[in-house]
């Protein structure tokens, strides 16, 4: 059963370097493990998603840049993620703010390739469906 995923959740991206922390503000009124619960809406980047240190996907015109003046060497750039789109697929029987909750199998999508996903979701008390 997914666990429901709160502020202090750590993220991964397929192209970042390091993990990064989801920062969930407390618009929503509601507390998982007495910290405050996500929704499919807490994307936004810098605000909800930090960066992931640095960035190897050649579809960022940062590391394509760097990686051509390198003469084809790879070079990551810091990363900046691009958020299009909110987490997919959230919960379908918990509402949180009139959007599905936010659990650990969900994915969010970079515009520069990347899959972010959760890799430890908060809290490990509370689940949802």
């Amino acid at each position: 059963m997914p666990i429901h995923v709160c502020m202090g959740a750590t993220l991964m991206c397929t192209f970042g370097t390091a993990p990064s922390s989801l920062v969930v503000l407390p618009t929503n009124n509601t507390l998982t493990s007495y910290v405050p619960a996500a929704n499919i809406m807490d994307n936004v980047p810098m605000v909800n998603i930090l960066p992931f240190a640095l960035c190897t996907s050649l579809a960022n015109p940062a590391v394509a840049s760097a990686t051509s003046a390198a003469m084809g060497v790879l070079t990551p750039m810091p990363c900046v993620p691009v958020i299009p789109a909110p987490w997919v697929p959230g919960s379908p029987t918990v509402i949180l703010g009139n959007m599905p909750a936010l659990n650990d199998t969900c994915k969010l999508m970079c515009a520069y390739g990347g899959v972010i996903q959760v890799t430890l979701p908060g809290q490990t008390t509370e689940m949802i469906v």
